[in-house]
C-alpha cells in the first residue's frame, strides 16, 4: 500500500476545479451502493465551497480525495453533513473518517444549536457517527422539512420509503443533539449499549436491507402479472 498524506480543511473557491469529479464519483458510488442520496450537480458543490459550507480532501501533491458538505433544514433547526465521497484509490486510509470528523466540527462551528442528523445504509458511517454521539433514531426525530424528504426522490428506493409513509427505508437515521437541557439515563444507556453492539446492529441493518428489497421485487413480479 502507497503511503499518502493528505490535507482536510474547509473548501474554497480554490476547489471549484474538482467540482465535476466530485459530482460524478458520488452517482458512480450511489449506484454501486444500490441507494444514494439526491443527485446534486456540480454547480451546488461549488456554491456549498463559496459558502463555506464544505470540507475537502487533497493529497500534498493536490490531487483530490475526498469531499463532504453541509445542508441545512427547518431553518437552521437541522443540519445534515451530506455526499461523504472518496476517491476509489484512497478508499483503504481511513480517510471517511477523517473528512467526517471535520465536517461535523465544522457544523458544531456554523451550527452551534443546530440537532445533526444522518441517513446512511454504511455500517462503516454508523460507526463513525457513533463514535461523534450521534444515536440512532426513527425517521419522525429527523426534519420535517418537505424540500429535504424531496431529494430522496433520486434514490432508486424512492418507492419503499413512501409505501412505508416516510417512517422508514433501508437508510438508518441517526441522530446528534447539542444541548439537552437533562439527558436521561435511558439515553445515555442506548448510546453505549449502540457502542458496545455495533456488530449486532450493522447485522440488523443488513437483514432490514434484504427484507425490503425482497417484499419490494415480489411486489414488482405481482404487478407484472397483471
Amino acid at each position: 500500500m502507497d503511503n499518502y498524506s493528505f490535507i482536510i480543511k474547509p473548501a474554497s473557491q480554490e476547489h471549484s476545479k474538482f467540482a465535476v469529479t466530485i459530482t460524478d464519483e458520488m452517482e458512480q458510488s450511489a449506484k454501486a451502493r444500490g441507494t444514494g442520496i439526491a443527485k446534486r450537480s456540480p454547480e451546488y458543490i461549488v456554491t456549498k465551497m463559496m459558502e463555506g459550507k464544505a470540507v475537502i480532501a487533497t493529497t500534498t501533491d493536490g490531487e483530490w480525495a475526498g469531499f463532504c458538505y453541509i445542508e441545512a433544514w427547518g431553518h437552521g433547526k437541522y443540519v445534515a453533513n451530506s455526499g461523504l465521497i472518496v476517491a476509489p484509490k484512497f478508499r483503504k486510509y481511513g480517510l471517511a473518517r477523517l473528512i467526517k470528523k471535520e465536517i461535523f466540527k465544522l457544523s458544531r462551528t456554523k451550527f452551534p444549536d443546530s440537532k445533526i442528523f444522518g441517513l446512511t445504509t454504511g455500517a462503516a458511517v454508523m460507526k463513525i457517527n457513533s463514535e461523534l454521539g450521534y444515536i440512532p433514531v426513527s425517521y419522525s426525530d429527523l426534519t420535517d422539512d418537505e424540500q429535504f424528504w424531496k431529494g430522496c426522490q433520486s434514490c432508486v428506493n424512492f418507492e419503499i420509503l413512501q409505501s412505508k409513509n416516510r417512517q422508514n427505508c433501508l437508510c438508518t437515521a441517526m441522530l446528534y443533539e447539542p444541548k439537552l437541557k437533562k439527558v436521561e439515563h435511558e439515553d445515555l444507556a442506548l448510546r453505549e449499549d449502540f457502542k458496545k453492539n455495533i456488530k449486532l446492529f450493522e447485522r440488523w441493518t443488513r437483514l432490514k436491507k434484504y427484507v425490503m428489497l425482497n417484499l419490494k421485487k415480489t411486489k414488482d413480479k405481482t404487478i407484472s402479472l397483471f
